[in-house]
């Protein structure tokens, strides 16, 4: 095997790890019964469910964070303007995904009352703007990308009027944490990932994927990730103890040991703070520079995941809301519970759930469905070449 793929694989596994741990994330929202409630709330949790929520917090930054290296490295077998007009045209591709495919799965409401846009249509700009960028030079997007990283919590501490044009172009694209917008009296769009923060993450990976090119010295690039998840880590422990620049909201004090331990873990998500990119990136890299030259079956079943990221991405969604059908009519509910007004999701209503050992073993259920059509999707992939595959 050759270092190139060695490179290639450590990414592959990381990257099925992180889509088997979010999918616990998504089958927690459907299956528990508590939840549409916060599950990092310290006043309103237990240990079990803040860690469910917590460990989840990894799989979206280090999903973009590994797009990134991916982009860099898939442009490295095409022309500048090859590569740049297919980020493009990949990004409006996963726009539309987020809209039409995905809402759907998410929902199971054909007429679109509720439409989501979570982290691929973030993906989708964040690779409009690299394809873009890219195109002009490889240090815009690196400079470009460490400013939106490491500098959009400055935000933090300017007041924005959103009510002019530029306030709210700079609230809706970094500092929003959710936006609802209405579409007449029956439709609303939830904007629940703001853009350039993940942009910001995309880009350093683009970046950082110029260590993962043939000539560049694999011990290099191992201490190179690891100090640099490192130093992103100690810097979450270091601002976020001296509640610091880096989060929206400072540390509480609750007067409780647990209760204020789980507050120093709650960072912002949405959107994703210095801080939050610190505890989760952090180890990801430390991670990434670890498995490296790793061989075994588990590495082997999360490549599985790892080389279809998309593909499973997509029909997770639709498994999920399957089995979730499923237990709607057997635990006894009917068609009048189908709608329920405060939640978007058709067949889940509020009273629907089970306890969290429950929603671990559907999860386990789930991913295991999941591994076949991924083992025929990447074998498809493997011995066909049409154009659209190359979108999947």
């Amino acid at each position: 095997m050759t270092n190139e793929k060695k490179r290639i694989l450590s990414i592959d596994i990381l990257r099925g790890l992180v889509m088997v741990i979010m999918a616990l994330d998504h089958t927690r929202d459907f299956f528990h019964a508590s939840g549409m409630s916060d599950p990092m709330n310290p006043e309103g949790t237990t240990i079990p469910l803040f860690f469910t929520r917590l460990i989840t917090h990894y799989c979206a930054p280090t999903f973009v964070f590994l797009s990134g290296i991916s982009a860099y490295l898939s442009s490295q077998n095409k022309d500048p303007k090859q590569a740049s007009l297919f980020l493009i045209k990949r990004g409006f591709w996963l726009l539309f995904v987020e809209i039409a495919i995905i809402t759907l799965g998410l929902t199971f409401n054909p007429f679109y009352n509720f439409i989501i846009l979570q982290v691929i249509w973030s993906i989708g700009w964040s690779m409009i703007l690299l394809g873009i960028l890219s195109r002009i030079s490889y240090r815009l997007v690196a400079v470009v990308g460490l400013i939106l990283f490491f500098g959009h919590n400055i935000l933090n501490y300017i007041t924005i009027d959103n009510k002019t044009f530029i306030g709210g172009l700079i609230e809706f694209t970094l500092t929003t944490r959710a936006r609802f917008i209405p579409i007449g009296d029956q439709h609303v769009i939830g904007v629940l990932y703001t853009i350039l923060p993940w942009t910001g993450i995309m880009f350093v990976g683009f970046a950082i994927g110029k260590w993962y090119s043939a000539a560049f010295d694999e011990v290099k690039r191992k201490r190179y990730l690891f100090y640099s998840g490192l130093g992103l880590f100690v810097s979450f422990l270091v601002l976020r103890y001296f509640s610091l620049y880096g989060n929206p909201e400072p540390r509480k004090e609750y007067g409780d040991a647990l209760k204020n331990f789980f507050d120093f873990l709650n960072v912002s998500k949405y959107p994703p703070s210095l801080q939050y990119l610190g505890i989760t990136l952090g180890p990801a890299l430390m991670l990434l520079s670890g498995i490296e030259n790793v061989k075994n079956r588990f590495a082997r079943i999360m490549m599985v995941y790892g080389k279809v990221p998309f593909f499973y991405y997509v029909l997770h969604f639709y498994v999920i809301h399957t089995i979730v059908v499923i237990c709607f009519y057997a635990s006894g509910y009917g068609a009048k519970d189908i709608v329920d007004p405060n939640i978007p999701f058709l067949f889940r209503p509020a009273t629907f759930g089970y306890i969290l050992p429950i929603v671990y073993l559907i999860w386990l259920g789930i991913v295991a469905i999941l591994y076949s059509p991924c083992v025929w999707f990447q074998k498809y992939k493997s011995t066909h070449t049409q154009w659209w595959l190359n979108y999947l």
